[in-house]
């Protein structure tokens, strides 16, 4: 990273004292009991903490480590012997390499450590799999095959949360956590990728690296605020020598490059440090900052208060001085730890984005939190009142972290970003593995981004937002097949020959039975996606669907569907729903039915688009009201075996459906070319 002279922006602001950035005024008036338990006085980046140069602490405390886990392997190897447990022996397939006796898991006898958690971030391993003994003896072409061709991925190595996303100069800037080193979580840095359309990419010099004391145990989320003067501020999240959390401050080396390769830190970071009745590790992932009327600029910091989860409101002017308002933002009991918060306008009056500090008439405000006690994010509509700097919901209900959610599936820690360029709102989402970490090792990578979606107010229904595949992807669609009004008998299921189904783009309309509705006075009122037996429990009305990824004997598939209740007092409700529980034959990959239920209203069909790319599957039902991520990881339906097909559960309904389906091409997505600078 170059550390080169300070820019426009660092001159033309003072320079402050690091420990006079916070108010002695308590956030929380909203919490009259609370004691100020925490407080935090960081370290000068001249002092160490224990007389020890930090580098060398890293050093030593790898050393130990590395000690103890020999040590407690040579008391496992012991205990194993004693029990007379025997040695794994993978199956291998001729001609391929399968996963090592080394990196295998003993199904549920030993799970992945814990990633995150101890560094006071959310649980980045994935450890509910599908069932015990021996882990899958995994093949490489099936591991290979479980790499995208069209979502972002990295080269190789662990990928997390999005952060920073923007456009400037022509370029899409996309920035995220990484650990250049391995393909678990851990030694976070900022990695960078550029792009003109937002699905082919190429990736950058890292644009942060851990090299600062206030830094040192992670370069964290953080997000992107361009100024009207066309200065760039990046505030992130460090995590410290102490492994306490503080917010830092850092911007382009040079603002006339449109890759902005190069990134400065403050002299004088942190520019934040958590306040008064704060814990240490409760304090991160600022938000884009939004202007306000009086001339300054404001952001939000996600935390929490025992288990009330909350975002803390700074002002500033100038990004180096801050000031902590009164009150909150909003927060909400139980619902533990907001991480990733976001913050945004919507417009109700018009199918485009708005920049972040619009405020007025016909306009709501999201807020949106990814909870670490579930892992998922949520999001309400509301009112922002900025006099009082508070932010109301439309529906008590349904409020963060208790109602709607971005997507119900694998999903977490989202990012939007105002694009100038086309006058959108853009949504970024990361979709973890749910494989072993054994797996993973073994691949290489672990996880995967979603592909970007413009968010829209559904003025329809007045409830909700929309999510909808940036247009862009449809550049990578090639050959289509159309299917029309295609019946599907109750009980039945129905090729779709479209050839390989690896990497689809599937539009779908149906129409159930008219007769079938009216006639059916009540079907499983009670019904719930995750717990009324996936796609395999029937009902009058339901499900009826797509099985994607799925081999000639549908011995594996994974199901996406709509299922309709009927209520006593005559009312349908549809849910939208995928069940991954036949997806695969592995026993060592997580296997859930994830949905919820969609708003149709009077004269719409039922219509959902799928997004198949290898490993990952993304479904939005009924304009995006309702959506779903997917990661699977079938051993038999992959290359040229994966099929399409329609399918109907119901008992007591036919389905007449229609659909596009087009071939989706691969995306480019490389380094970016090293003897080349725009």
């Amino acid at each position: 990273m170059s550390r080169c002279s300070a820019s426009k922006f660092e001159q033309s602001v003072p320079l402050i004292n690091q420990h006079n950035n916070m108010v002695d005024t308590n956030p929380f008036r909203t919490f009259p009991d609370l004691e100020a338990t925490f407080s935090y006085t960081p370290l000068p980046e001249e002092a160490e903490p224990t007389g020890i140069p930090a580098s060398r602490l890293k050093h030593l405390k790898s050393f130990f480590i590395t000690l103890c886990g020999i040590l407690f392997l040579g008391l496992l190897m012991v205990l194993i012997h004693d029990q007379g447990s025997t040695t794994t022996t993978p199956v291998v397939v001729e001609g391929e390499r399968s996963l090592s006796s080394s990196t295998m898991i003993m199904g549920e006898n030993i799970k992945a450590v814990s990633r995150g958690v101890p560094e006071g971030v959310s649980e980045k391993s994935f450890r509910l799999f599908s069932g015990e003994g021996d882990s899958y003896p995994w093949t490489n072409a099936m591991l290979s095959w479980q790499r995208t061709s069209y979502h972002f991925q990295p080269q190789k190595n662990w990928m997390n949360d999005p952060n920073g996303p923007m456009f400037y100069k022509g370029w899409y800037h996309f920035f995220y956590q990484y650990n250049p080193d391995a393909a678990v979580w851990g030694n976070i840095v900022w990695a960078h990728a550029v792009s003109k359309d937002l699905i082919h990419w190429l990736y950058l010099p890292f644009a942060m690296v851990s090299d600062h004391w206030y830094d040192i145990n992670g370069v964290w989320s953080g997000s992107a605020t361009l100024l009207p003067d066309g200065n760039i501020v990046m505030l992130y999240t460090g995590s410290t020598n102490e492994s306490v959390q503080v917010q830092n401050l850092a911007y382009p080396a040079n603002l006339s490059d449109p890759l902005l390769i190069d990134w400065v830190k403050y002299s004088g970071n942190p520019v934040l440090v958590p306040p008064p009745g704060i814990g240490l590790k409760d304090y991160r992932d600022p938000t884009t900052a939004w202007y306000t009327p009086d001339r300054k600029w404001r952001v939000t910091i996600g935390s929490k208060v025992n288990t009330t989860g909350t975002s803390l409101v700074y002002q500033t002017e100038d990004f180096i001085s801050y000031e902590l308002m009164d009150g909150v933002l909003h927060a909400v009991p139980g619902t533990g730890m907001w991480e990733c918060v976001d913050f945004y306008p919507v417009s109700t009056i018009g199918d485009i984005g708005l920049d972040t500090s619009v405020i007025g008439a016909g306009v709501k405000h999201v807020l949106k939190a990814s909870l670490d006690d579930d892992k998922h994010d949520y999001y309400a509509l509301g009112t922002y009142d900025e006099e009082t700097e508070s932010w109301t919901p439309d529906n008590p209900a349904e409020d963060v972290g208790i109602g709607m959610r971005y997507d119900y599936g694998k999903y977490y820690a989202s990012k939007t970003f105002y694009d100038q360029n086309k006058g959108r709102r853009v949504l970024w989402g990361w979709t973890g593995e749910t494989d072993s970490e054994a797996a993973d090792i073994e691949k290489g990578w672990a996880s995967v981004q979603t592909i970007p979606r413009v968010v829209l107010f559904d003025n329809k229904t007045g409830s909700n937002l929309l999510q909808w595949p940036v247009e862009e992807v449809e550049s990578l669609r090639l050959t289509s097949k159309d299917f029309i009004n295609v019946e599907v008998g109750a009980g039945s299921v129905v090729p779709l020959d479209v050839g390989t189904a690896t990497q689809l783009d599937i539009i779908a309309e149906f129409e159930i039975d008219e007769e079938a509705l009216e006639g059916t006075m009540e079907a499983d009122v009670g019904y719930n996606c995750s717990t009324s037996g996936g796609a395999a429990g029937r009902g009058r009305l339901g499900p009826f669907g797509l099985l994607v990824l799925a081999d000639e004997s549908l011995s594996e598939q994974t199901t996406v569907y709509f299922y309709i209740s009927k209520g006593i007092d005559g009312n349908l409700t549809t849910f939208f729903c995928s069940d991954e529980s036949r997806s695969s034959k592995a026993n060592d990959v997580g296997k859930q039915v994830y949905g919820n239920t969609v708003p149709v209203l009077n004269g719409e069909k039922l219509s959902m688009r799928l997004l198949v790319d290898h490993s990952i599957v993304e479904s939005f039902a009924q304009g995006g009201r309702t959506c779903i991520t997917s990661r699977v990881y079938p051993t038999e339906a992959i290359y040229g075996a994966a099929r399409l097909f329609l399918f109907n559960n119901a008992t007591g309904a036919s389905v007449i459906t229609s659909l596009k389906i087009w071939k989706m091409n691969s995306a480019f997505i490389r380094p970016f070319p090293n003897d080349q600078r725009i």
